[in-house]
């Protein structure tokens, strides 16, 4: 398959996993048909098919992309579902603070990698908001900051601790407030 082939081909998500691969090993001096590979990847896990798409060559190409010096193709392993925790671990030092704030988004980031992203910059740490795998404590702190974005993505981490819900339940801002009602009524829902 020739270069302009080989970029058609990639936006299909459907292209069989082990041509995606075959693309990627014939031009992977290609940053252009590198960071295709990497879309590719991230169509095949979108928010509605997150489980999708996953086995030993996606593990396997995203460990390849996340090598590479395309900072769109880190950027795409950092947020990616199945991209494994010790290349997350790695991902966390990347030099792009963005690639960073998405390995602070990802579920599958180690805790301890979590806590280390706490200290970084602001981009960052409010990556850690959302994901549902940021430690309690650190939720419990972001639930202060003074973001109201940083905050609504506390109040509505499935995984924020009823005492740090409740007192988003009484945030200024209108929205965080009935984000945190809304969770803490998802969280009563479960019990039942």
């Amino acid at each position: 398959m020739d270069r302009e082939t080989s970029l058609e081909a990639l936006q299909e998500k459907s292209l069989p996993i082990e041509e995606v691969r075959e693309i990627f090993e014939t031009f992977k001096e290609d940053m252009e048909v590198v960071g295709q590979v990497a879309m590719n990847l991230s169509l095949r896990t979108s928010v509605y098919d997150r489980e999708k798409g996953g086995g030993p060559i996606m593990i396997e190409l995203l460990r390849a992309l996340s090598e590479t010096e395309d900072m769109g193709s880190r950027w795409a392993v950092a947020k990616n579902p199945h991209t494994p925790p010790d290349v997350l671990t790695k991902l966390a030092t990347d030099e792009v603070n963005l690639v960073r704030a998405l390995v602070a988004t990802n579920p599958n980031t180690p805790g301890a990698v979590l806590h280390k992203l706490f200290s970084d910059e602001k981009i960052v740490r409010d990556g850690l908001s959302g994901n549902p795998s940021t430690p309690p404590k650190l939720l419990a702190v972001l639930a202060d900051d003074s973001d109201k974005m940083v905050r609504m993505r506390v109040a509505e981490n499935p995984s924020a601790p009823e005492e740090v819900l409740r007192k988003l339940a009484n945030d200024p801002d209108e929205n965080v407030a009935k984000a945190a009602e809304a969770n803490l009524k998802r969280e009563k829902i479960d019990e039942a």
